[in-house]
């Protein structure tokens, strides 16, 4: 198997686990998504751009994030390999996006137009299902991070970042981290201490 088809292998297991395909489905979608390298650090969408395909990360992790006045950067999502990342409400709004995705390491990412989404519903119906759950599942995230954010502590937010994503801790710089909780980097640093010395005792 070329890497070119292990990195779509990624994106037809992901669909799989929601809808049955066919080999011709599979064939289909591997000629409808186009792959996108990127260098670490490089842009897949900035701000005020149209949000224009549906995003799956193939490969290597990025996070989407927006900058407020004082130049703060606010990290709304991390992508890792398997996962989808995009700016949802301008894609469905078709209106400007509100931040940017960038990538944290070197990724691949598999993306499909709009357009070209559109026909691919009519030739795969379940794509269509596939898509409606991926949109209900992304807005029952947010909902649930909005709540964590107004009702937990600092410490219970990590605890829960690390549980559901142990394998992104790995990958990703602690002050991101930090940024994504919600927290100072030296708030997260006093969090972990204590963390790892009450695991000790």
């Amino acid at each position: 198997m070329t890497d070119l088809q292990s990195t779509y292998a990624v994106l037809i297991e992901n669909i799989r686990e929601l809808v049955p395909l066919t080999e011709v489905d599979d064939v289909l979608i591997q000629k409808a998504f186009k792959p996108v390298n990127l260098h670490k650090k490089e842009f897949l969408l900035s701000k005020g751009e149209p949000s224009n395909h549906m995003r799956f990360v193939a490969d290597g992790c990025l996070k989407a994030y927006s900058i407020d006045k004082e130049a703060e950067e606010h990290i709304l999502q991390f992508g890792v390999s398997g996962w989808w990342v995009n700016d949802l409400y301008a894609f469905l709004t078709q209106s400007p996006s509100t931040f940017f995705i960038q990538a944290i390491t070197k990724s691949t990412v598999l993306q499909i137009h709009r357009d070209r989404l559109d026909k691919l519903y009519n030739e795969i119906p379940m794509m269509d299902r596939f898509f409606r759950l991926k949109t209900q599942s992304g807005y029952v995230a947010l909902q649930e991070r909005t709540i964590r954010v107004m009702s937990e502590t600092a410490e219970e937010r990590y605890m829960q970042f690390i549980t559901r994503y142990r394998e992104m801790e790995q990958q990703i710089p602690q002050y991101m981290i930090a940024s994504y909780l919600g927290v100072t980097p030296e708030h997260l640093s006093a969090i972990r201490k204590k963390i790892s010395t009450n695991l000790r005792s």
